[in-house]
């Protein structure tokens, strides 16, 4: 390679990581908590619910939304939600079917005996807040893309170093460290050294961040295309009031979208379904799968199942890209390897600043006072 290709890849190098480092040292530290969530989340907020009926026959869709209907009187069912641990079913419930969400009321019942369940907020808090600033730090749509185009640049600082270390190795043998060098050469050794081990993880979670940031657009595209378009078809017309079962609705649903799980219904009338339809919303069984969501379309007096979409490629890969991101698809395994390799992440990125302070003040010590230099030319 040219001495002037290097020289372009190396300032390549140099202003994306510059501009970047910060925001990523921010992701880093508030990434490493957020791949243990649900133990920190158990840690500070231990769950003391016990389902007051254990034993019994859980009761079904049917009877736990009379008994949700019943303690919101004149209010419809919006939103059915479903928890994947405990035996716990949320409604959500409204003046009207497409009431907005600050009229909405968010209720949670036992499934085995329809009691109401206290919610849980103490430990939620802490880690939202962790996660809201990793997220869009409290910018919304405008923080996400921010974060996303810092994320671009990540990766473009990591194929640069990666080009840089090989012109930088042809000389060295791999992974030598120069200690018997000074203290920053030492630490541009363990810099490129811990670059290049890490470099699969690093792209990987850069890529899926980046792509996690277009969450809001992707999921708008997928609404307003893919979603819209089966609705569409069965769109118009007033609000149907439901009459035929849901429990039914959902096991015909099942029927129709095998291996999959049930994660929430969409009534009649809401932002989600259409004016006559339940909206049966599942999701796949795996860890890797359980964030892939296929709808399914059945008609609220009939009962009858009208048909069903598969998520896009896009939406697909946004939704393979959370569990990936975060390391949440292997056990806690997986999660402590993906937190020795953030931590890994975070000394690179400070020995990156560390390196280029001490390169500035090695050329600020190695340049003569200008005044100086121009009196000593003019009197000589």
């Amino acid at each position: 390679m040219r001495a002037s290709t290097v020289k372009v890849w190396e300032l390549i190098h140099k202003w994306t990581s510059l501009i970047c480092t910060a925001f990523l040292l921010m992701l880093c530290i508030t990434g490493l908590p957020l791949i243990f969530h649900d133990e920190i989340d158990d840690a500070l907020n231990p769950d003391v619910w016990q389902p007051k009926s254990p034993d019994a026959t859980p009761l079904t869709l049917d009877e736990i939304l009379t008994i949700a209907l019943n303690n919101r009187e004149g209010e419809q069912a919006i939103y059915m939600s479903f928890d994947i641990v405990r035996p716990v079913v949320n409604v959500t419930s409204g003046p009207t079917a497409d009431a907005p969400g600050t009229k909405m009321h968010f209720a949670s019942y036992d499934l085995t005996s329809g009691d109401l369940v206290p919610p849980a907020d103490v430990g939620e808090s802490v880690m939202e807040f962790i996660l809201q600033l990793h997220t869009d730090m409290f910018l919304e749509l405008p923080g996400m893309l921010f974060l996303g185009a810092m994320g671009i640049l990540f990766i473009l600082s990591t194929i640069s170093g990666v080009v840089i270390y090989r012109q930088y190795m042809r000389k060295l043998r791999f992974g030598t460290v120069r200690k018997q060098k000074s203290t920053r050469h030492k630490w541009l050794d363990y810099h490129n050294l811990l670059g290049i081990v890490t470099i699969a993880w690093v792209l990987v979670v850069g890529l899926t961040g980046v792509i996690n940031t277009l969450e809001k657009p992707i999921l708008d595209t997928w609404r307003d295309n893919n979603l819209k378009q089966l609705l569409s078809e069965h769109q118009g017309g007033t609000i149907a009031q439901p009459v035929a079962s849901l429990s039914e609705a959902v096991k015909q649903a099942k029927l129709a979208a095998p291996d999959m799980t049930l994660q929430f219904v969409a009534f009649p009338g809401s932002n989600f379904s259409s004016n006559q339809h339940y909206a049966i919303f599942l999701h796949g069984n795996t860890p890797l799968t359980k964030e892939l969501i296929t709808p399914v379309l059945v008609d609220a007096v009939s009962g009858e199942v009208i048909g069903l979409s598969e998520m896009p490629w896009y939406a697909k890969a946004l939704s393979l890209s959370r569990p990936l991101h975060f390391g949440d698809y292997g056990g806690l395994f997986l999660k402590i390897l993906w937190a020795i390799l953030d931590v890994l992440t975070i000394i690179i990125l400070g020995s990156g600043l560390y390196l280029w302070v001490q390169k500035n003040k090695k050329l600020n010590r190695n340049t003569p006072t200008k005044n100086i230099a121009n009196g000593v030319t003019q009197n000589g």
